[in-house]
C-alpha cells in the first residue's frame, strides 16, 4: 500500500457555512475504500460573479442538482471560484473518500472538484482557482499516497461512460470530465491547464517535478478566504 504523501489540507468553506438545506439530500453518505483520482469540471455558470455572492450561486446549483437532477445531493464533492475558494460539497466529510455523482461510471474511488464558470476556448481560468483546485488535490490524493502526476488504473462502472461497463482504464491521477465521459467539460480552456495543476499539485506534495506539457504555474496555493458536471 502506498504511503502517504501528505500535502496540507486547504481552508474549506463547509456546508453550514454556505448554507446548505440538508432536508434537500439523502440521509446517508456513501463511501469508497480511497481517493485515486480527481476528476475536475465546470459548472458552465456565468463567470463575471462576485466571489460573495457565490453561496447563493451553491444553493442554486445544489437544488438543480437534488432536485431537478436527482442525485440525492451536490454531484461534486468539492467546489472552487475564481478567487481561489474551496467549498464542500457533497456530504459525508471532506476529509473522507465520499462517492459522488460527478463522472458517470467513475464515482467510486475518485473526488469531483468543480470550478465555478464556464472556461471555453479563450476564457482565462483565474490563476487563484488553479492553485486552489492543486492545492485541494494534493491534499485529498496525498492521503492515499496517490502522485497527482502519475497514471491510475480505474474500472468503468456504467456502459453510458466513455468505457464499456467492467472495462478498466488508465487516467491522470487529475483528469478533466471528458476523460471519462462524453462531454466537453471542464471546458478546453481549463482542460488545457491541468498539466500546470498536475505539476504543483505534486510538488506541494513535496515530489520531484515530472516533464509537463503545460504552461508554468508558480508554486505555492493562494490564500483561500472561507467560504456535477
Amino acid at each position: 500500500m502506498a504511503l502517504p504523501s501528505l500535502a496540507p489540507r486547504p481552508a474549506i468553506v463547509t456546508r453550514a457555512q454556505w448554507q446548505a438545506d440538508e432536508s434537500k439530500r439523502d440521509p446517508y453518505a456513501h463511501y469508497a475504500g480511497g481517493v485515486r483520482a480527481v476528476f475536475v469540471h465546470h459548472t458552465d455558470t456565468p463567470n463575471g460573479y462576485d466571489c460573495a455572492d457565490v453561496p447563493r450561486t451553491l444553493r442554486d446549483l445544489y437544488t438543480g442538482q437534488t432536485r431537478d437532477r436527482g442525485w440525492g445531493d451536490f454531484g461534486y464533492n468539492f467546489l472552487v471560484d475564481r478567487c481561489g475558494t474551496i467549498y464542500e460539497g457533497r456530504a459525508g466529510g471532506a476529509d473522507r473518500p465520499v462517492v459522488g455523482a460527478h463522472t458517470l461510471g467513475f464515482n467510486q474511488g475518485t473526488t469531483g472538484i468543480a470550478a465555478i464558470g464556464t472556461f471555453g476556448p479563450g476564457t482565462p481560468v483565474p490563476v487563484a482557482m488553479e492553485r486552489a483546485i492543486a492545492a485541494l488535490a494534493a491534499w485529498k490524493l496525498g492521503l492515499g499516497g496517490v502522485d497527482p502526476g502519475g497514471k491510475v488504473g480505474l474500472t468503468s462502472t456504467n456502459g453510458n461512460s466513455r468505457y464499456a461497463k467492467g472495462t478498466s482504464a488508465q487516467f491522470d491521477a487529475i483528469s478533466g470530465h471528458r476523460d471519462g465521459f462524453a462531454t466537453n467539460c471542464p471546458g478546453e480552456a481549463l482542460f488545457a491547464r491541468l498539466p500546470a495543476i498536475r505539476k504543483l499539485a505534486a510538488s506541494l506534495q513535496g515530489r520531484s517535478p515530472r516533464i509537463s506539457s503545460g504552461a508554468h504555474l508558480a508554486a505555492g496555493p493562494g490564500t483561500a478566504r472561507k467560504t456535477g458536471r
